[in-house]
């Protein structure tokens, strides 16, 4: 593993290679409030056969925070700048959350580069009412640190099951949304504030693979819906699991990434 750090659009980027060079690429691409550790147990599942490119968006993790707020156009250039600075010339991008919708624009104006994506419980644009909920979370922040939307959030994330059970991602993840420096959350939760990306959805010609927590609200039926809108989709639910199956469920998770890769890259 080589934790290296690029410079993209006027920042500096934490990121991490794994794999053999010159094997097929996947991009890792992470939520609000985490970073690129999230992927730890795909990373171990994949890196055997594939090169693999993981980041911290910015304002996140090791990576520098933006002046001002954030947007999706802004998001996506920067996962193709580095993509572009470590040689994936094409790649599978994998995303979640705000990761995940990172990847659906980056898929639709750069087909190219983006052979396939696996978007995981996020969505195609800002839900009726999310606007408001963010703004009630940013204004938390301001009043009482990172700390006033640890705890909220994980009873969010996560499943009934895993939060009775004590499953050993939830210390994780808690470690990831406090240490999240505040000007970066917030200038990514005004990027979530207000986006549109649905009219992207029936252009997107590459394979894609949409994967949502059985646990997280909503996310299940709005993912089927857009799978029904792109072409070439499919959707898997993973069951007991919440907001980021990737850590909650991590062999679920993988025997679907699995499952998809090995299409793609047979025959």
């Amino acid at each position: 593993m080589d934790q290296i750090s690029l410079n993209a659009n006027g920042l500096r980027f934490r990121c991490r290679l794994d794999g053999p060079e010159g094997a097929p690429w996947l991009v890792f691409s992470n939520s609000l409030l985490t970073d690129l550790s999230l992927w730890d147990a795909q990373v171990d599942a994949l890196s055997g056969r594939f090169r693999i490119l993981r980041y911290d968006q910015r304002g996140h993790g090791g990576t520098e925070v933006p002046e001002g707020p954030a947007n999706f156009d802004q998001l996506a250039s920067d996962a193709e700048a580095l993509m572009a600075q470590v040689g994936a010339e094409r790649a599978t991008f994998v995303g979640v959350s705000m990761g995940a919708a990172t990847g659906l624009l980056l898929a639709s104006r750069a087909p190219d580069r983006v052979a396939a994506l696996i978007a995981s419980d996020g969505q195609a644009g800002t839900a009726p009412g999310g606007a408001e909920a963010w703004q009630e979370r940013i204004d938390a922040v301001a009043k009482g640190g990172m700390e006033a939307i640890v705890e909220p959030t994980l009873r969010r994330w996560f499943s009934p099951a895993s939060l009775d059970a004590g499953n050993p991602a939830i210390p994780r993840v808690r470690e990831m949304i406090s240490r999240t420096p505040q000007g970066g959350f917030v200038a990514c939760a005004r990027a979530l504030q207000s986006y549109d990306l649905r009219a992207a959805l029936p252009q997107l010609a590459q394979p894609v693979l949409l994967v949502a927590g059985a646990m997280d609200g909503a996310m299940p039926q709005t993912m089927r819906r857009m799978a029904e809108e792109i072409p070439k989709a499919r959707f898997v639910e993973i069951l007991d699991a919440g907001h980021l199956p990737c850590i909650e469920r991590p062999e679920a998770f993988n025997e679907a990434v699995l499952g998809f890769l090995a299409e793609r890259t047979s025959g």
